[in-house]
């Protein structure tokens, strides 16, 4: 059975990835992207402030995704969290002028073995995610992902290594 994998094209570094724990400001369903167990990252090198090196359109990154939060850089847009990542560098892996597509691993079957990857540990987040300040004019509550993310940067563990039960 093939898994479900989101592709973004990005202009950011993996350094970048790396300290915000995936890759962000994307204008995508939550819902479709958090029925993804990996997100492919491919590179934007046509874009004027481009981190990396990598070549237009070439995959870079693997991560497994843990989660779908609020972008810290853009309202109102999504961050893909990572548990995992792996380097790869796969050439021509983005078509399409929106830099958000879905595919299956068996999309990716010819180029990407996605069992065989060196996946590695997320480093420590240095700049975590920060929600938005609640005040009591903007209580109206929290979602779950933005929970886990507050939590994260409590307590320094990853969101993905939080759970929470609702009972009512």
């Amino acid at each position: 059975m093939s898994d479900n994998v989101v592709t973004v094209m990005t202009f950011k570094s993996v350094e970048t990835i790396l300290e915000v724990g995936g890759t962000q400001s994307w204008a995508m369903s939550r819902e479709r992207a958090m029925g993804c167990k990996y997100a492919v990252v491919c590179r934007n090198a046509s874009h004027p402030k481009v981190e990396g090196r990598e070549a237009h359109h070439s995959a870079f990154m693997v991560g497994k995704v843990s989660d779908i939060v609020p972008s810290t850089e853009t309202e109102g847009r999504w961050l893909i969290l990572f548990s995992e990542y792996a380097l790869v560098n796969v050439a021509d892996q983005f078509e399409g002028r929106n830099p958000v597509r879905f595919w299956t691993t068996d999309d990716y079957s010819q180029d990407i073995d996605f069992d065989a990857l060196d996946f590695k540990p997320m480093p420590n987040l240095k700049k975590r995610p920060v929600p938005k300040p609640v005040t009591a004019a903007t209580a109206t509550g929290i979602s779950i992902a933005e929970a886990k993310v507050a939590l994260s940067i409590r307590y320094e563990v990853d969101p993905s290594n939080i759970d929470i039960v609702i009972r009512g």
